[in-house]
């Protein structure tokens, strides 16, 4: 974590998910699924190919989707109005999410062998599990300030200050 991260105020960090992994996960995901139906495709009667790996990427496009707009319309902008009663609720949603979420990262490297290449891998392929890499780092570290930095502020329904 770099030190421009502002987690001593809930406001700018909830600015800065929805800047930096929100926005940067938008971007990744289609890019990735595409890259995944062409290895697919083309490699088909490879025995490594990620076979499932681009359905599973299809379902966390729709699923994450979801997660980061109930962040941005509800969560987030509660959080920056301080908590208050009730705010609990929609944390362990997130929290349930970010659990779904873990568990498709698994997939993920189990799909992809822990994104081990075959010998011989196209230029497609290794795009593809270097961007696969960067996507599970920053969808671990996204989790990881909303988990154990932003959350835990309101989880008694107002911020404790501490």
């Amino acid at each position: 974590m770099t030190s421009d991260v502002p987690i001593d105020d809930a406001a700018a960090l909830t600015r800065y998910i929805e800047t930096r992994y929100h926005a940067r996960h938008r971007q990744q995901l289609p890019t990735l699924l595409k890259m995944a139906e062409m290895i697919e495709d083309l490699h088909v009667d490879d025995r490594h190919v990620p076979e499932g790996l681009s359905d599973l990427l299809g379902r966390m496009i729709g699923a994450m989707e979801v997660h980061m707009k109930k962040e941005e319309l509800i969560l987030f902008p509660a959080i920056r109005g301080g908590g208050g009663p009730g705010i609990e609720h929609p944390i362990a949603l997130m929290r349930a999410d970010h659990d779904d979420h873990a568990r498709e990262v698994a997939e993920i490297r189990r799909l992809t062998r822990d994104l081990h290449l075959p010998q011989g891998a196209c230029s497609t392929w290794t795009t593809l599990y270097s961007g696969l890499g960067e996507f599970i780092d920053d969808l671990t570290e996204h989790m990881r300030l909303e988990n154990d930095v932003l959350f835990p502020l309101f989880e008694h329904g107002v911020r404790s200050d501490g």
